[in-house]
């Protein structure tokens, strides 16, 4: 079985590289950024800007390696890559919620980015609270270090 997908459109961001950049929308609060969707997906915008959230599935064009394990950002000891948001994955595929503050034309302006400059976007989600909020009753190895992601940032790990 083949699975193909095409880029949607390109994130914008402040960040050049990993080094520094924030590890999850929560820690990049007020930052902002900018997605350009290709002229022949902007008609897919339609009603889009209802949303206050949208859920922003990309690839991480710069991750070169698989790796099953992995030290994550917010840990020391190796863990399963599939326990993590690393983006050393069989399918590098990485999901943010972000704040949709308008759009105009085929440009979305957006906020708490922590997506790398010229990341292809693959698709764009509406976040809807019903459908995507559930409480966790446990939330793995994070638990050790629950409430410290906000100032945590990328280093060159996963380069």
């Amino acid at each position: 079985m083949r699975i193909e997908y095409r880029p949607i459109g390109t994130i914008h961001s402040p960040f050049k590289t990993t080094i520094g950049m924030p590890i999850q929308p929560s820690g990049a609060e007020s930052i902002r950024g900018t997605i350009h969707i290709l002229p022949e997906y902007s008609e897919g915008l339609k009603d889009l800007e209802g949303f206050s959230h949208i859920v922003l599935l990309y690839h991480f064009h710069l991750s070169q390696d698989t790796k099953l394990t992995v030290i994550p950002f917010m840990d020391s000891q190796a863990r399963g890559v599939f326990s993590t948001r690393a983006p050393s994955r069989p399918n590098p595929i990485g999901l943010s919620i972000v704040k949709l503050r308008k759009i105009k034309g085929n440009i979305l302006d957006i906020e708490n980015v922590d997506i790398l400059d010229g990341t292809p976007l693959l698709d764009i989600k509406p976040y809807v609270p019903e459908f995507d909020q559930y409480p966790a009753d446990r939330i793995g190895w994070l638990e050790q270090v629950r409430g410290t992601v906000r100032g945590k940032k990328s280093d060159n790990r996963f380069d």
